[in-house]
């Protein structure tokens, strides 16, 4: 596997090698000597599926602690633009953005940790996306942020008409600069 570092200060692009022929493929997603190698000791405690339509875009969502998740993040059909903003307050990269393209093919995983804020649009016709926490869903941590604030200034590569939102992420998120952040 190859560990990449992204502009993000603890995000980091993990593609692995693919051993491919003319029965398919094989590849490791997860090797954990591996991983805490290169990006630390993360005790992984759930594993996460979801299947959605084009358009759907799901997020930025993150949770307080003490049910703050580092995510492993994937996508095993299909195509996404994923997303992890910084939201620890007095990071350098504070308020900044990455975008990954994560897809069946690349096979990329993108390692989102505790102090982000995460989302993904699904740019092909459906996509299954899967991804590893280390902590549990708390309903009652969780919190969102608008996916189009335009202090973050996510280009999402679609028009809003085309986005399809759950009314949590349409209605109920908040505006950046009134997030509560790490």
């Amino acid at each position: 596997m190859n560990f990449t570092e992204s502009s993000l200060q603890g995000v980091w692009i993990i593609e692995p090698k693919v051993f491919a022929d003319a029965r398919g493929y094989f590849m490791e997603t997860y090797r954990e000597s591996l991983f805490e190698q290169h990006v630390g000791k993360i005790n992984f405690v759930q594993d996460n599926e979801s299947k959605s339509a084009r358009g759907v875009l799901r997020g930025l969502h993150y949770q307080l602690p003490p049910f703050a998740q580092s995510k492993l993040v994937r996508v095993i059909s299909g195509e996404v633009l994923d997303v992890a903003v910084d939201i620890r307050k007095g990071s350098p990269t504070f308020g900044r953005h990455v975008a990954v393209a994560l897809t069946a093919e690349n096979k990329r995983q993108l390692f989102i940790p505790k102090g982000f804020a995460h989302g993904f649009l699904v740019l092909s016709s459906e996509a299954i996306f899967t991804y590893k926490v280390d902590n549990v869903y708390a309903p009652q941590h969780e919190r969102n942020i608008r996916f189009d604030d335009p202090d973050i200034g996510i280009d999402w590569g679609m028009n809003t008409n085309q986005l399809l939102l759950s009314e949590k992420d349409r209605s109920n998120a908040k505006p950046f600069c009134e997030a509560e952040i790490f």
